[in-house]
């Protein structure tokens, strides 16, 4: 039996598509002097596409079975020292300055808040792990509760 205690899916933020949409014009731009029906249809299919690319590589942030799992990465719960969310100017710290270059990241820049994750394994060089999280809180807990 699986215990899921927690799963969140990183979706793009609505203005991502909004802003992404710029494709359109900038299509019609280019190929609408060629041929009207080859703007339209290379402004649709450029716009697809990218749609079709943020959907299907939104990643998973799931604790389950004494593991955490973000994106294709797999940490086992037991080699976690400490877990803690960060809001606002922390986590733009958490981000930014603070960071250590051998983090291990899963960074969306449409999610402000994100969750350090530190690791407690002589066999593993990267000191933590950073994941944006809409629910830094909840995801935070998850991982403290399961370890």
């Amino acid at each position: 039996m699986v215990l899921m205690t927690y799963r969140e899916r990183l979706w793009p933020a609505p203005w991502i598509f909004l802003a992404t949409a710029l494709v359109i014009p900038a299509s019609l731009l280019v190929f609408l002097p060629i041929s009207m029906i080859a703007g339209w249809i290379v402004a649709i299919v450029l716009y697809g596409a990218i749609v079709a690319t943020l959907l299907l590589t939104t990643p998973t942030v799931e604790v389950a079975d004494g593991e955490l799992r973000a994106g294709r990465a797999r940490l086992p719960l037991s080699v976690v020292s400490e877990v803690s969310a960060a809001r606002g100017a922390d986590a733009v710290h958490e981000r930014g300055v603070g960071l250590h270059a051998d983090a291990w990241l899963l960074i969306r820049g449409w999610i402000p808040d994100v969750v350090r994750v530190e690791l407690d394994d002589p066999a593993d060089p990267t000191p933590y792990w950073i994941i944006s999280s809409r629910h830094a809180e909840e995801l935070a807990a998850a991982i403290a509760a399961h370890r």
